[in-house]
């Protein structure tokens, strides 16, 4: 069968958008099929979190599932047909089409003013940052997208370096964080949502002293609350300690609980909660009995459990983060000790836990690694912190090689798209 490469996703049915934006009402409904990007199965609504943790040690593929693709993923053998990786790749470059197809159109509308102008395309540059932002953590250096692309102009592109994505995340970000409101839903983005992307953003980019900034923007001025009970996180959308969510309804469903959930609940127990993370839970941790069930002897994650209408929203951005990126960053630039330890504490107290109190860096960021794993188990975390800090070949046994830590360049994109910079990642020729 033929396939296409990420740019060439224009339907041939399209309405011609100069028909669809006439006016304020149509860039909002462009701005709303935006955000439904984020829905895809391939992205949020299934793959994107799951492949996160699976990739690491937080879980596992059993023995009987059927799942080929994400045996691949659990095993860190991942071969560059694998049509899960494909499809997460293809929805992501989709949803990066949709919003630069909206954000060229912005400027023409009479109809809105320059700050009605700014809001729309701060939240199209939020959605476009998150998008770069997550294929650069997958696959390394990719194609840098800014302009829509139209029929089959223009789809053959290289591999831009990894500096040069980066600076256009940035860049989209703090055009965000100045032009959107602070308040708002949590399902759309809003300036405190872009300096917590930001300060994850500089946080993987190895820029300390901005993470920190940022990460206290949020913290201080965010009006952001961490829930007394962690369980009270996930059985509500939209709570005091979230900042960005992706909306999820019967009508646009995710599936992530019923791959994580067992056969006799009526899962499809394509993954489960590996038995190191398990045994990683101390009794006293709170976090554990939010974050895994058993249907008998088997384990299965819950944070995500709406299995009958899969309408759960899945929360991409929350305060607890920012408490731990200020105090990873302090970590790595030999920062106060003791702001270091009262913001891990802040985290472990709600958990149940007690006090750390070690001073030495190498101790610090240890524990800050292990916080950040239970912490946020299951909310596709795990994978990433392991490869941005090095520690992916010293802590996963299927995990030999450095090129191991970046997914394959899908083989669909290799085969269709014609650049000579578009290129396979190492150790997948």
């Amino acid at each position: 069968m033929p396939s296409c490469n990420v740019l060439d996703v224009e339907p041939q049915s399209s309405i011609p958008a100069g028909e669809v934006f006439k006016d304020k009402q149509g860039i909002e409904r462009g701005i709303l099929g935006a955000y439904n990007s984020l829905q895809s199965l391939s992205y949020y609504g299934r793959t994107y979190p799951i492949f996160a943790d699976l990739a690491a040690d937080n879980l596992s593929h059993p023995a009987n599932a059927t799942a080929v693709a994400y045996a691949e993923v659990d095993n860190n053998a991942i071969l560059p047909e694998n049509a899960t990786v494909d499809g997460m790749w293809t929805a992501i470059y989709d949803g990066l089409n949709v919003a630069n197809n909206v954000i060229v159109q912005v400027p023409k509308m009479s109809d809105m003013s320059d700050a009605e102008k700014n809001k729309a395309l701060g939240e199209l540059y939020f959605l476009r940052a998150l998008h770069h932002f997550n294929l650069l953590n997958f696959f390394g250096a990719v194609p840098l997208k800014t302009e829509p692309t139209v029929g089959v102009e223009n789809v053959n592109v290289p591999r831009d370096a990894t500096d040069v994505v980066y600076t256009q995340i940035i860049q989209d970000l703090r055009f965000a964080s100045e032009n959107l409101p602070a308040g708002g839903t949590k399902i759309r983005a809003s300036k405190h949502a872009a300096n917590a992307l930001l300060a994850r953003v500089f946080l993987y980019k190895k820029d300390y002293e901005n993470a920190i900034a940022y990460a206290s923007q949020v913290i201080d001025n965010g009006g952001y609350d961490l829930l007394d009970n962690y369980a009270d996180i996930f059985a509500s959308e939209g709570t005091d300690e979230t900042i960005f969510e992706v909306d999820f309804t019967a009508l646009d469903r995710n599936r992530i609980a019923e791959y994580n959930f067992p056969l006799t609940l009526n899962g499809r127990r394509e993954v489960e909660p590996a038995a190191d993370l398990i045994a990683a839970y101390t009794a006293a941790d709170e976090r554990k009995n939010a974050s895994i069930a058993y249907a008998g002897t088997l384990p299965y994650a819950i944070k995500y459990d709406d299995l009958s209408t899969g309408s759960d929203n899945f929360i991409v951005l929350r305060l607890a983060e920012m408490y731990l990126i200020r105090a990873e960053a302090r970590a790595s630039v030999n920062g106060p000790a003791d702001l270091i330890r009262e913001d891990v504490n802040v985290v472990r107290n709600r958990s149940g836990l007690g006090n750390i109190t070690s001073s030495a860096y190498p101790e610090l960021l240890s524990t800050i690694e292990s916080e950040r794993r239970l912490e946020f188990a299951f909310e596709g975390h795990r994978w990433f912190d392991l490869v941005r800090t090095g520690r992916a070949v010293d802590v996963l046994p299927t995990v030999t090689s450095a090129n191991q830590t970046l997914f394959p360049i899908p083989l669909s994109e290799i085969l269709t798209n014609t650049h000579p910079g578009m290129t396979q990642n190492p150790g997948y020729q």
